[in-house]
């Protein structure tokens, strides 16, 4: 069970048989990837104790302070978890997130409904929902343009694609990878580029604006994704800015792309299908 951040401190430093069992700084990294918590946490709401103080899989309540100024007790798994398939700022505060849904307003005259305990509810069974039908009957592992394949969400990811494309003369114009498992309401998945004769795919991640891309629930997806690519025979590379922590072992982290970061991509390429491979697509 949760405790006070208090008492977990005291039972720290008892059991470390130190005052101060975590030095500030200690967890620095690991918050990183999270600047909308870093925000929204303040010391002296919590005795005190600095966030890189507190390990992110520590089953202690913590006091957060949203940008609205609300108010609200959560453990760190549980804030690093909030982010969802909503893309708002306010996802992070669950006050928020109540204000953006609010209950329903009976009618004038409308008699108010009954509340039903939850355990007298009916439970729906669940339906799956039906797959795409567009994707077309190739074997898994083959490439292919898809139309249900999102545009490019940034002008960054844009450049990019045009820096490797400018670098590699491999095939263009492909959006999407065939899956052996549904991935969603999919039978197929869509890397952000891809390079067909290496069978490699490229993501590049982002915090977003608000810092609620590639974390929690969507870093869960991401590793899904690449799961069902690697069954797929194809290897994935992801570029990693914002201090988010790599998900791969070819990953990049990175502050920014530039001919740097593209030289060091170029190299990772290499290492996974060798030198005599990728340099014979070099341009």
């Amino acid at each position: 069970m949760a405790e006070r951040v208090e008492a977990w401190w005291a039972r720290r430093q008892f059991s470390r048989g130190a005052d101060v069992p975590y030095p500030i700084g200690t967890y620095r990294e690991a918050w990183a990837p999270y600047p909308a918590l870093i925000r929204q946490y303040h010391p002296d709401l919590n005795a005190g104790i600095t966030l890189t103080q507190i390990p992110p899989a520590a089953d202690v309540l913590l006091l957060w302070q949203c940008e609205a100024g609300h108010t609200f007790a959560a453990t760190p798994t549980e804030q690093r978890a909030r982010p969802g398939r909503e893309r708002r700022r306010s996802a992070w505060c669950p006050d928020c997130t109540s204000l953006a849904k609010p209950a329903r307003t009976p009618w004038p005259g409308e008699a108010p409904r009954a509340r039903v305990p939850a355990s007298a509810r009916a439970k729906r069974p669940k339906t799956a929902k039906p797959l795409c039908a567009k994707t077309p009957a190739v074997p898994v592992g083959e490439p292919f343009a898809s139309v249900c394949a999102p545009a490019p969400a940034s002008a960054v990811e844009g450049q990019l694609r045009a820096d490797v494309f400018g670098r590699l003369a491999v095939t263009t114009g492909l959006n999407a990878v065939r899956v052996s498992r549904p991935f969603f309401d999919h039978v197929e998945v869509w890397p952000d580029i891809l390079l067909p004769e290496l069978r490699i795919a490229i993501e590049y991640d982002t915090p977003g604006r608000f810092g609620l891309e590639h974390v929690g629930g969507r870093e869960d997806a991401d590793r899904r994704k690449d799961r069902a690519l690697r069954a797929a025979h194809w290897e994935v590379v992801r570029i990693r800015t914002g201090r988010l922590e790599k998900l791969g072992p070819h990953d990049l982290q990175v502050a920014k792309m530039g001919r740097k970061g593209l030289a060091q991509l170029i190299d990772v390429f290499r290492d996974i299908r060798g030198p005599l491979l990728v340099d014979a697509y070099l341009t």
